[in-house]
C-alpha cells in the first residue's frame, strides 16, 4: 500500500476551538488553550504517525483585522497556511455567525486543495441547530466535507481523521516517525508562560505582553530557565510583578509544574519583567520573536 503524507492546516476565526481540536488530534498539549481571543500568535505544527501514512498538523492564529505589525504577521502565517496546505481543517463552530469573515468563506470555494469544514461545540448547541447549520456549509462550500464534532468532548475525531486520510496525497513522510512537532523545549517554555500569563492577567495586559527566554540548559537532574515577561508600559510590567511580587510568583509556580509536566523533568523557573514599548511594532523585535522571517 503507498504510504500518504501532507500538511493539513488548521484555520478559522478566534475562539472556534482550533488549538483545543489540533491538541485533540495529536494526542498532545502543543497549543496553548484559553478563552481569550489571539492566544495562538505562531504557527504551531503537531505530527501524527499510523503504519502508511504521516499527517503534519498546523495551527494557526484566528482570523483577524490587523491593527498592528504582530497581528499582520499573525495573519500572514494564516495566508501562507492557506497557500501550502495540502488538505485544509476550516474550523468553525454553533456560536459563532456563520458567514463571519466572508472573505475567507470565499476563499475556501476557490482554493484548490480539499476543505473539510469542521463544526466544532455541538456540544453547545441542539440536533436540529447542528443540522441547519451543517447544511449552510454544505451550501456554501458545496465539495467540501462537513463534519459536526466537539473537541473538548473528544467526539467525532475519528471521522475528521478519517475524511483527513482519504485526502493526503501519495507522498513519503516528511518527518521521522517518531516525531510529534517542530519545535523545540525553548519554545514551549515560552508558550507555558504566555499561557499563563492569558489566564491571569485581564483586560489589555495579556497582549501587550510577550515572552523571550534568555537561558535554556538542561541539567542531568533538571531544566534550568531564565525568561524576561515583555510589556509595552512601566504601569503594566508593575501590573504583571503584582504587590510584593505575587502575581508574577503564582506565574512562575503555575508554568513551573506545566513546564515539569510536559518536559517530564524538574524545571528551575526565574522569570524578569522588562519593559519594551515598541515590541508590537518593531521589525528586529518581531523576528527575535519568532514573527518575522
Amino acid at each position: 500500500m503507498a504510504h500518504r503524507s501532507g500538511f493539513v492546516n488548521i484555520i478559522g476565526n478566534p475562539n472556534v476551538g482550533k488549538s483545543t481540536l489540533m491538541n485533540a488530534l495529536v494526542g498532545e498539549k502543543l497549543s496553548i488553550v484559553t478563552a481569550k481571543a489571539q492566544t495562538t500568535r505562531h504557527r504551531i505544527m503537531g505530527i501524527v504517525n499510523g503504519e502508511d501514512w504521516q499527517i503534519v498538523y498546523s495551527d494557526t492564529p484566528g482570523i483577524l483585522k490587523p491593527s498592528y505589525r504582530l497581528q499582520q504577521n499573525m495573519m500572514n502565517f494564516v495566508e501562507g497556511a492557506l497557500g501550502d496546505a495540502d488538505v485544509i481543517l476550516y474550523v468553525t463552530d454553533t456560536v459563532e455567525t456563520p458567514d463571519k469573515n466572508e472573505e475567507y468563506v470565499q476563499k475556501l470555494a476557490r482554493i484548490d486543495c480539499p476543505v473539510v469544514v469542521v463544526l466544532n461545540k455541538i456540544d453547545l448547541s441542539d440536533q436540529e441547530s447542528v443540522v441547519r447549520l451543517a447544511a449552510w456549509w454544505k451550501e456554501r462550500l458545496p465539495k467540501a466535507e462537513v463534519i459536526p464534532a466537539s473537541a473538548r468532548e473528544n467526539f467525532n475525531l475519528e471521522s475528521i481523521l478519517e475524511a483527513v486520510k482519504e485526502r493526503l496525497p501519495e507522498c513519503p513522510p516528511w518527518y521521522d516517525k517518531d516525531a510529534f512537532t517542530d519545535r523545540n523545549l525553548r519554545f514551549f517554555a515560552s508558550e507555558i508562560i504566555r499561557e499563563k500569563i492569558l489566564l491571569n492577567y485581564k483586560e489589555e495586559i495579556p497582549y501587550c505582553c510577550e515572552v523571550g527566554v534568555e537561558r535554556f540548559r538542561e541539567g542531568a537532574e533538571r531544566y534550568e530557565i531564565d525568561a524576561v515577561i515583555y510589556v509595552m508600559r512601566e504601569s503594566q510590567k508593575g501590573i504583571v510583578i503584582g504587590k510584593k511580587g505575587a502575581a508574577l510568583k503564582k506565574v512562575g509556580t503555575e508554568a513551573r509544574l506545566d513546564m515539569e509536566d510536559f518536559f517530564q523533568k524538574k524545571v528551575f523557573l526565574t522569570l524578569f519583567v522588562k519593559v519594551d514599548p515598541d515590541w508590537r511594532e518593531n521589525k528586529r523585535e518581531l523576528r527575535r520573536f519568532g514573527y518575522e522571517d
